[in-house]
Order: C-alpha cells, then structure tokens, then sequence
C-alpha cells in the first residue's frame, strides 16, 4: 500500500524560508515521479512542482526560482524548499504519486499546512 507522508509546515514570515519532507513507502520510490500540489483558501488545487525518478524538475510558473524539488532515494524521500515566501503561498501542501499528466495522481498524502503570515 502507498503510504505518503509530509512534514515541515508551520507559521513563517513574509520573505521566509521553510523545507517540506516527504517520505514515502509501500511502492519502488526511486523509479517513480513524485509531485507536490497545494490547496489554498480559494477554489481550485494548484500542482506546485514535480520530480522524476532521474532527478528532473518542474515547476509552476508562481513558485519557479523560489521552489527547489529534490530527493534522496536511499531514505525514500523529497524535499521541497520554498525561500521568498509570500502569503499567496500559504496553502495546504501534499505529495503524491501516479497519474499520467502533471496535474493527475493517484495517491497523496494527508498534507501539511503552510502559513505565510507577519
């Protein structure tokens, strides 16, 4: 069973940096894309970035140079770091896995909330 899981939200200031862990199990980690998408206050899920099994990257154009996606395959885990923080970031954050397109996944995690707030 796919069991993902994020950690590393919290309450951080305009401008502000902060690191989101993913940690996954229960499939072949290093074979397998991983994606991360946020749900904000507003309607709508927004995909926020995404990283193949050789290391590629890709981002939305609202977090592109301020996001960095990266993984260790030896702790079956992803990073996401966000620097430049804004309170349009604030959002609740989760990775999944699967899907054929970007924005499509078959599982996620329960996610981890992300406050960006003075």
């Amino acid at each position: 069973e796919v069991h993902l899981e994020e950690s590393g939200g919290g309450l951080v200031q305009p401008g502000g940096s902060l690191t989101l862990s993913c940690a996954a199990a229960g499939f072949t980690f290093s074979t397998s894309a991983v994606k991360w998408f946020r749900q904000g206050p507003g309607p709508g899920l927004m995909w926020v970035s995404k990283i193949n099994s050789d290391g590629h990257t890709a981002y939305a154009d609202s977090v592109a140079g301020r996001f960095t996606l990266s993984r260790d395959n030896a702790r079956n885990t992803v990073y996401l770091q966000m620097s430049r923080l804004k309170p349009e970031d604030s959002a609740e954050y989760f990775c999944a896995v699967g899907g054929i397109n970007y924005w499509e996944y078959s599982s996620r995690g329960r996610g981890t909330q992300v406050t960006v707030s003075s």
